[in-house]
């Protein structure tokens, strides 16, 4: 499991002109059930997305399709994490992501 932590390297102007795009992006995945939350930071200076890919090299290439980078508006931090305690209402979801 990765959470993706992004930071808008441009103003917030520059951000909305690839949101669309953007959200297309996640929506293919989420598709895919490979996203399983995502959004803007608050206060607004990025974003999150929760993840589940079977290896960092499969976020990275994942991340490589988001209009966001392409245009460099966003840097990425990805952090894996090995979730050991959950509430009992995701079980379902952290099961199939095994």
């Amino acid at each position: 499991m990765f959470i993706v932590l992004l930071k808008y390297l441009k103003p917030l102007d520059q951000v909305e002109t690839f949101i669309n795009e953007h959200r297309e992006f996640l929506g293919k995945y989420y598709k895919e059930s490979k996203f399983l939350a995502s959004g803007p930071q608050v206060p607004r200076e990025g974003g999150v997305i929760i993840v589940n890919a079977d290896s960092r090299e499969e976020v990275q290439m994942i991340i490589e399709e988001d209009p966001f980078k392409r245009e460099e508006i966003a840097h990425y931090n990805i952090i894996e994490f090995t979730p050991t305690m959950h509430d009992e209402r995701i079980s379902h979801i952290l099961q199939q992501a095994r």
